[in-house]
């Protein structure tokens, strides 16, 4: 069964995620330098604060279907960070409006560690011993090849920048934030934009029209893009 479990309304936005494993090869990935996010409230949501960690990247791993809550603690128990962005959906429940808290992305979890210890997630065999199924695997950056071996592609790693724009956005306790995919979406102009009042100052992104309204998309890779509320024309400016 799919794990479906709520968090209360003052539930993090941040620690959250649950799909089949990736086909592709894995090889060793470019060493960055990455940074930590620390998310606070402020008047525009939530800001993210870097703190530079050596050696550390943010990788996108899947984990196996309906198992949300079991690859968050194993990911934990481990000392390392994981991102999993939740949304803020509105029910009705015996003819009264609730707030609940649900995953945005359910196959997807972030990473943010070294190659090493990426690796070492996903050869722990401590996991397996209970199920068959594998729980997490790298997404594959389809885009590039390794050098050593130019018929792999490495794990996909997030940028400092792009983690914490989305970060910022799915950090905010809004109900309309939504998943969206490219093809239910249309871009106005595809302007590129940044959100100047509101909950959403600051977030980045393209403006679109989605179910007639004008939204801005962030699109983190490319199968995941999430749109924020309505955004007024006067609510934004171009980013340069």
């Amino acid at each position: 069964m799919e794990d479906n479990t709520k968090q209360p309304l003052t539930a993090d936005a941040s620690l959250y995620n649950g799909q089949p494993t990736d086909t592709g090869l894995s090889c060793p990935s470019t060493r960055l330098t990455s940074c930590t996010p620390s998310i606070q409230e402020n008047t525009g949501g939530v800001s993210v604060e870097n703190a530079p960690t050596e050696n550390k990247q943010w990788f996108v791993l899947r984990v196996s279907y309906g198992r949300v809550i079991k690859a968050k603690a194993f990911v934990e128990a481990k000392g390392i960070e994981c991102y999993v962005p939740m949304r803020y959906k509105e029910i009705k429940k015996q003819g009264k409006k609730r707030i609940i808290t649900e995953p945005l992305l359910p196959s997807f979890l972030f990473v943010h560690a070294t190659a090493e210890q990426a690796d070492s997630l996903l050869q722990d065999k401590s996991i397996k011993a209970l199920e068959n199924r594998t729980l997490l695997s790298y997404y594959y950056d389809h885009t590039s090849h390794c050098e050593a071996d130019p018929t792999k592609n490495p794990p996909l790693v997030i940028s400092d920048t792009a983690m914490d724009n989305f970060v910022r956005l799915t950090s905010i306790h809004s109900p309309h934030i939504i998943p969206v995919t490219s093809e239910n979406i249309r871009y106005k102009l595809g302007d590129e934009v940044v959100i100047t009042e509101g909950e959403f100052k600051d977030i980045h992104g393209r403006v679109a029209r989605i179910a007639g309204q004008q939204r801005v998309v962030v699109e983190l890779f490319d199968g995941c893009l999430v749109a924020t509320a309505y955004i007024p024309k006067n609510a934004m400016k171009l980013h340069v």
